[in-house]
């Protein structure tokens, strides 16, 4: 399980250090692909087969599918870490993420994700402003607390 909050900045060649407590979990190699909310999603290869099952499964016939099939796919690509824990970005990613030097790095459970800092703590901000609504609505997916 992946989980905290860790600071990295990337460099002009698009390199960044991923933190030495997610680099066990990810493995040799792990795939990055364009997330939601303008970050960067990262999973391990076992839970990206499981991810790809799922939309593989999704109905050729619904175009939401198609478009959503496409755009996870297309921008996917797999990462490997060089002797300094550091991973390369491609440049279609970065822009997806707005990658600017400060980059957060999140563990989200399964997976991790790459934010560009400025984007992450306003989104963070917002979230904590809405955790009590957000919370009761869980309810409603026998989800408590």
């Amino acid at each position: 399980m992946f989980m905290g909050e860790y600071l990295h900045s990337i460099d002009e060649k698009g390199r960044i250090i991923i933190p030495a407590k997610f680099r066990e979990a990810l493995g040799e190699s792990f795939i990055v692909t364009r997330g939601l909310d303008q970050c960067l999603f990262v999973y391990p290869q076992a839970e990206w087969t499981v991810l790809e099952g799922k939309l593989k499964a999704l109905s050729l016939m619904k175009s939401d599918a198609r478009a959503f099939t496409r755009y996870f796919f297309s921008g996917a690509t797999e990462c490997e870490l060089d002797k300094q824990g550091r991973i390369n970005l491609p440049n279609n990613l970065i822009g997806h993420g707005q990658l600017e030097k400060d980059c957060a790095i999140i563990g989200v459970s399964n997976r991790v994700e790459i934010w560009n800092k400025a984007i992450w703590e306003n989104y963070f901000q917002q979230s904590q402003n809405e955790f009590n609504e957000i919370a009761e609505k869980l309810v409603d997916f026998n989800f408590d607390l």
